[in-house]
């Protein structure tokens, strides 16, 4: 099978040869290659070291020089990863000191999954799979490289990683490499959050049943160490999968207090008020008349979208209301102070000050809610002089 690698990573594996060193691609773009997707992002292992390889190429930058890589700027500005064959020297399961001077062969034994320890020669259409990869490929295998114990204390996170290539691919976890998972879930609690949190995400993000990778972290033991609590959607899996991949609202859906799961896993302060807005919204209104879902709005505020994508997403079909809530929008009925047919200034010139503004603005946006048709400045004026 031959690989479409992009002209600049043939430029670098010539250049890298041409000046005596060796240089194969590799990385997760030789895996999706062999199962019919476009190479994209072609890393490049060489045996030249980090210094050799920033004084072939005039344009890099600092990647990860302390693990051997260097990223080698194209014409274009793309950035390509040219990484030094390496083996492992130490690990805590966290970190590894790494060592250079490997062949390739060692490089590749220190790779967490056979079916991403494959090397790729563009310019001889030469493979080297010593691990089996391709045959794990075709078999629809996630298995680890040697023996999976060693892998996965070598660094936790491939728990996570497998569960998600399993998730993404549809593939099977070999016995074996699924009882090294289990065994040493625990080890979890070493990794940082915000690794965890990156492979959360992204699992959410690609996996081809939402429902089959939750069960994977239930079920390796992953949930346990840092999602406890973790649902099953399995029987809304088809509204699931069928929505565009929202990781916050899919951790909304799967997480009893979301909130709480992603300040553990360090997301963004936005990510966590968004889960916060969406816990706090009352999740339907008391009818789908256009009075109550008006009410409704007005309470949810910003997490109204996401609570109807919610209930879509639990229950397999659109919220009741949602008609009601398109026709508030499209005709512009007031739900939120903001959306009130006055002026500061008028409240202002009513001799309102400091709180009694808001006592006035949340009594009109009161009587709006009930008629619409209130929501006019000289009417709001007239009203805002009883309330006062």
């Amino acid at each position: 099978m031959r690989v479409t690698v992009p002209e600049p990573v043939l430029d670098i594996v010539r250049r890298l040869e041409a000046a005596g060193h060796e240089a194969w691609c590799v990385g997760g773009a030789l895996r999706d290659a062999a199962l019919g997707a476009p190479a994209s992002d072609v890393d490049v292992a060489t045996s030249a070291t980090p210094e050799q390889v920033r004084k072939l190429f005039r344009r890099t930058v600092a990647v990860g020089e302390r693990f051997g890589t260097v990223g080698v700027l194209d014409r274009a500005g793309t950035l390509h990863e040219v990484t030094t064959f390496r083996h492992d020297v130490s690990t805590d399961g966290r970190h590894a000191v790494v060592a250079f001077g490997a062949s390739l062969e060692e490089d590749l034994a220190r790779r967490d999954f056979t079916i991403n320890a494959l090397a790729y020669h563009p310019l001889r259409d030469e493979w080297r799979d010593p691990f089996g990869g391709a045959r794990d490929i075709h078999a629809r295998i996630v298995r680890a490289v040697g023996r999976a114990e060693e892998r996965f204390r070598e660094d936790y996170l491939r728990i996570l990683r497998a569960i998600r290539f399993a998730a993404r691919f549809g593939f099977e976890i070999e016995p074996v490499t699924w009882e090294a998972m289990r065994a040493h879930a625990p080890g979890l609690a070493q990794i940082s959050a915000e690794r965890v949190k990156d492979e959360w995400f992204k699992g959410l993000g690609s996996a081809q049943a939402v429902s089959r990778f939750a069960s994977l972290w239930r079920e390796s033991g992953a949930a346990a160490v840092w999602l406890p609590g973790l649902r099953d959607v399995a029987s809304h899996e088809p509204a699931v999968s069928a929505a565009p991949r929202d990781p916050v609202l899919l951790s909304a859906l799967l997480l009893p207090d979301a909130p709480e799961a992603l300040r553990r896993l360090r997301a963004s302060n936005a990510e966590i008020a968004r889960v916060e807005r969406i816990r706090t919204a009352p999740s339907e209104p008391s009818s789908a008349a256009p009075e109550a879902v008006r009410r409704w709005l007005a309470a949810a505020g910003e997490a109204a979208d996401d609570r109807l994508r919610l209930y879509r997403l639990g229950s397999g079909r659109d919220a009741p209301w949602a008609d009601a809530v398109r026709v508030a929008r499209e005709q512009h009925q007031p739900v939120a102070r903001r959306d009130l047919a006055l002026r500061g200034d008028d409240l202002l010139s009513l001799g309102l000050r400091g709180p009694d503004v808001g006592r006035v603005l949340d009594a009109l946006l009161e009587r709006v809610l009930e008629d619409p048709s209130l929501n006019d400045r000289e009417r709001l004026i007239a009203l805002a002089r009883e309330v006062r």
